[in-house]
């Protein structure tokens, strides 16, 4: 496997990582952040979705150059 395939999955490890640790930690709080999730309209979740990918890549990119 070359150094990209091991460094997404890596990535993608630490991820659910995290996301795991979340909802053990804070399971109470991770439900009231879903509902408040449901109020915002789809292109709101969309803007701030892209604004979270523009800005992991960008970080990706300064971390690896």
């Amino acid at each position: 496997m070359d150094e990209f395939w091991i460094s997404l999955v890596t990535g993608f490890a630490f991820l659910c990582v995290l996301e795991g640790l979340l909802y053990a930690l804070f399971p109470t709080q991770m439900q009231r952040m879903m509902a408040a999730a449901l109020t915002f309209s789809p292109a709101s979740l969309r803007r701030v979705g892209m604004g979270a990918l523009v800005f992991g890549i960008a970080l990706v990119w300064l971390i690896r150059h």
